[in-house]
């Protein structure tokens, strides 16, 4: 539900202009409320349920998205829809990290993969399902219910949550309340930037300056968090490997899978000639992948480990967008572009399970919290700069104008998409080779024996065996 209302709106965007009678800049806005409190509330909403429960803010986080679900759908200006998009957004970044969380907190190492890949198979379906559910919903029925559909699924979900969810908390009992702060500044300025961006010019005075200001919020927050007793986001994570080289990879993965969201569905309308039906159903061959090979490289993950996965899936990624960007012209067919679209969503697919274990695996279990709002965090950041960069390289090389101008605009975009999945690839060898479960949680043990109370320099006689097996490996 949360992954299909960052991108179902893409579809529907002409027919809620036409009903509200909105300008372009304010349709805009309705996607970039949703994807601002979304991304810049995420820490925070992992934090709170770390301290007050993770339960406990889940289903807070689940009442509010319904509720602005339920005022999106009552919405009569345009005004009154992106406000409700906002706090949308703010009960999204509360669920999304919250469910990683207790996801990963519910089974053991060896069943994680196979459980966190059936999960990213149904979020990536929705992801990238979302722009042909709205083309559906807006084309057959009303726009409204785009949002009205979030309300009877939120109330059985809390229902479900409530009745089959038991309680957890974090590792900290008291709130960084100054983390909170700086991080929550720190993210607005930089998301600010990148919303904005390619409207004001990215050399304008509100663009470098919410850039700089974000930046040196983000420097201060990481020197609190190396300081305070009680950390948001215990800076050691990022020594892990596992932490660090995941993370990486699940931001540029997302990047290059939302730019080509981004600009698929119009791409079809565009160049040829497709309704908001018909371009979504001609997205079917990518979005039908993520379902199928989603649980598969989980169960596979958990047998032979991550890093294979995650670099084999970027490749194809990075394989397919390229593909795509030498196919798009104005004479480009749709079965003639169906083979990369198939193997750019088995990349992605391949890809999303390991990637999202590799990170919360390198951490203790009551600490998976933490480290699951650090990675929904950037896999939001990802989604931002892959929209922006495409967005930005799209109008330096074509425009709307016509459908050649169109054509070689996205090609461009789709060309610059494949580099970055490249670039992911990588940085995704600095992985640790695990393979099986036995050496699954290795990082982890490192981590939690300096988190435990350790001293700095001591190693524990388990730290060094998993170490010298992950090595062996």
């Amino acid at each position: 539900m949360i992954a299909l209302d960052g991108t179902i709106v893409t579809t529907a965007l002409t027919t809620i202009k036409k009903s509200l009678g909105s300008s372009v800049e304010a349709l805009e806005w309705t996607v970039s409320a949703y994807i601002l409190t979304f991304a810049v509330l995420m820490l925070t909403g992992s934090a709170l349920g770390d301290r007050f429960g993770r339960r406990r803010l889940f289903v807070a986080g689940l009442g509010l998205f319904t509720a602005s679900s339920a005022a999106c759908g009552l919405s009569t200006t345009v005004g009154e829809l992106i406000t409700a998009r906002a706090v949308q957004g703010a009960g999204a970044a509360v669920i999304m990290p919250l469910a990683v969380a207790q996801l990963g907190a519910a089974f053991p190492p060896q069943e994680r993969g196979r459980a966190m890949g059936l999960s990213a198979g149904i979020i990536g379906l929705a992801t990238a399902g979302g722009p042909f559910v709205g083309g559906v919903v807006a084309q057959g029925l009303a726009w409204q219910w785009l949002f009205w559909v979030n309300v009877p699924v939120g109330l059985l979900v809390i229902v479900g949550v409530l009745f089959n969810v038991s309680e957890t908390h974090g590792p900290q009992a008291r709130l960084d309340l100054v983390g909170v702060l700086l991080t929550t500044g720190g993210v607005l300025g930089l998301v600010w930037a990148l919303v904005r961006g390619n409207d004001v010019g990215w050399t304008s005075p509100e663009t470098l300056g919410s850039l700089a200001a974000g930046v040196v919020l983000v420097v201060v927050f990481v020197l609190w968090e190396r300081r305070t007793a009680a950390p948001m986001v215990p800076m050691r994570f990022f020594g892990s490997r596992a932490f660090s080289a995941g993370n990486f990879a699940s931001f540029t993965l997302t990047a290059g899978m939302y730019g080509l969201l981004f600009f698929l569905a119009q791409y079809y309308q565009q160049v040829l000639h497709c309704g908001p039906f018909g371009a979504g159903t001609r997205m079917m061959p990518f979005t039908a992948t993520l379902l199928v090979f989603g649980p598969l490289s989980g169960r596979l993950s958990d047998r032979f480990g991550e890093r294979n996965l995650i670099v084999g899936g970027l490749v194809l990624t990075a394989l397919g967008l390229a593909v795509i960007a030498a196919q798009a012209g104005p004479d480009a067919s749709w079965p003639a572009m169906i083979p990369a679209l198939v193997v750019t969503g088995t990349g992605i697919s391949t890809a999303i399970p390991p990637v999202q274990k590799a990170v919360v695996g390198a951490v203790r279990p009551q600490e998976i919290g933490q480290a699951s709002g650090v990675f929904s965090m950037l896999r939001q950041f990802g989604a931002l700069f892959g929209t922006a960069v495409s967005v930005a390289v799209f109008a330096g090389a074509g425009s709307y104008a016509d459908v050649k101008s169109f054509s070689d605009g996205f090609s461009a975009a789709m060309g610059v998409g494949a580099v970055v999945a490249g670039v992911g690839a990588v940085v995704a060898l600095l992985l640790p080779a695990r393979r099986g479960v036995g050496a699954v949680g290795a990082d982890a043990v490192g981590i939690g024996a300096v988190g435990a109370g350790a001293p700095a320099g001591a190693v524990s006689p388990t730290v060094v065996a998993a170490t010298v097996t992950t090595a062996g490996e």
